[in-house]
């Protein structure tokens, strides 16, 4: 999906560490820093002892240099109560990774997830590309704890990787360049020069498809898909024939952010790290220091006099034509909320007029994600899932973030992939 669906620097790895390439190019302007930290102390701010423990946020929080101690050693105990046994591929290897960056031992989570990882294999040459995405962390966490007993898992994944058809996803391929730098850079030596050929193949053949997805502004396919992707790019040691203009993109982002479209904590999470000049290759680098907070200098806000909000009308279709699914139906509803409400606001609202419009959601690390609506719940064995769109258009953020315009026609449409 396109919501669930950055990095300044470039960084040669050698297998003893990592060099800094210059970053007079591609940084940020000092006079644009409180900007840039503004969106770290909104990204910390939403961690709470009842909020979704999101590893991504820890790590990114790391990279960065944290502000707040406080929430930084919340999250990394919540993370650190977590049972292996109820996460993901994915999430697993975003803990080991989200520890690691705190100084933390992951214990035996390292083993499981290398277990995991030996008994992987897609359904099929055509599995969807986003399946990869989670075993491409996995790839990545464990070639930064034991590259060379990961070695024959990289390989097996970069195989795996070349004879699937299913269309390029980029948060996929981004995530997958990182993992694969990662070992093509930690090669024992005296292994097979066949490892580097391979590593060095798909790595290719990735980077040229992130690179034409580069936008004339910069932006690598969406602004909530660059991010990675610069990461990616930054330290691949294929480059793509097509020079990327890291200056350009970064210029663009910080537009972006001035607009308000990176508050996701999710998002920004993977913004963050690039507007630093750091990489996930960075975590094993990370310098635990002492106990002593920094106070970061924040962008003036301006003074607001509260006004009332007035209401606007969004008008809500959902809409069911799958068959073999029992229920079909095309249902519309005119929802009036006040405006700069959040797309959720509009759901709950229509709920309460309409019991055909109930819907439930599932806690992801991007926030809720509508998972049934009319009794329809999504189905992974079926690859079906709910899908909102403005218009014709898929919306590029969720339900908790998205904010609708008046008379915004917005369709939440039972969909397959």
């Amino acid at each position: 999906m396109a919501w669930s669906a950055l990095y300044l620097v470039n960084f040669l790895w050698a297998m003893a560490g990592s060099s800094t390439q210059s970053r007079s190019s591609c940084s940020v302007p000092s006079a644009q820093q409180p900007l840039v930290n503004g969106l770290q102390v909104r990204m910390e701010n939403s961690v709470t002892s009842s909020a979704f423990p999101n590893p991504s946020v820890l790590i990114a929080m790391n990279l960065a240099g944290a502000y707040n101690l406080e929430v930084q050693k919340l999250l990394t105990y919540q993370l650190m109560a977590s049972d292996a046994a109820d996460l993901t591929i994915g999430q697993l290897a975003l803990t080991i990774m989200a520890l690691t960056s705190s100084c933390r031992d992951p214990g035996n989570r390292v083993s499981i997830l290398q277990g995991q990882m030996e008994n992987w294999v897609p359904s099929s040459t055509s599995t969807q590309a986003s399946t990869f995405y989670g075993p491409s962390l996995a790839i990545l966490a464990l070639c930064q704890k034991n590259p060379e007993t990961t070695l024959p898992i990289a390989a097996r994944f970069a195989k795996t990787l070349l004879a699937n058809s299913s269309p390029f996803n980029m948060d996929t391929g981004a995530m997958a360049t990182l993992a694969l730098t990662c070992m093509y850079n930690k090669i024992p030596v005296g292994s097979e020069e066949g490892y580097r050929v391979l590593f060095g193949q798909v790595l290719k053949d990735i980077v040229e498809n992130i690179s034409i997805r580069i936008q004339d502004n910069g932006i690598i396919e969406s602004i909530y898909s660059t991010g990675l992707a610069m990461q990616a790019l930054s330290v691949t040691p294929e480059k793509p024939n097509k020079e990327w203009n890291c200056k350009e993109t970064m210029d663009t982002i910080l537009n972006e952010i001035e607009q308000g479209k990176f508050h996701n904590p999710m998002s920004i999470a993977q913004i963050l790290p690039s507007l630093k000049g750091k990489t996930y290759l960075d975590v094993p680098q990370v310098s635990c220091s002492p106990d002593n907070e920094v106070q970061p200098t924040l962008p003036n806000q301006p003074t607001t006099v509260p006004t009332s909000a007035s209401n606007i009308t969004v008008i809500y279709t959902i809409n069911n034509q799958l068959r073999g699914v029992d229920l079909l139906f095309n249902v519309t509803i005119n929802v009036s909320v006040k405006s700069g409400s959040v797309l959720l606001v509009v759901l709950e609202e229509a709920q309460r007029k309409n019991p055909m419009f109930k819907f439930e959601t599932t806690m992801t690390s991007w926030g809720p994600l509508v998972s049934s609506i009319n009794n329809i719940a999504e189905n992974v064995n079926h690859k079906t899932y709910w899908q909102f769109l403005s218009g014709k258009t898929p919306l590029n953020e969720g339900v908790a973030d998205y904010i609708p315009f008046n008379h915004e026609h917005i369709t939440a449409n039972f969909t397959q992939y």
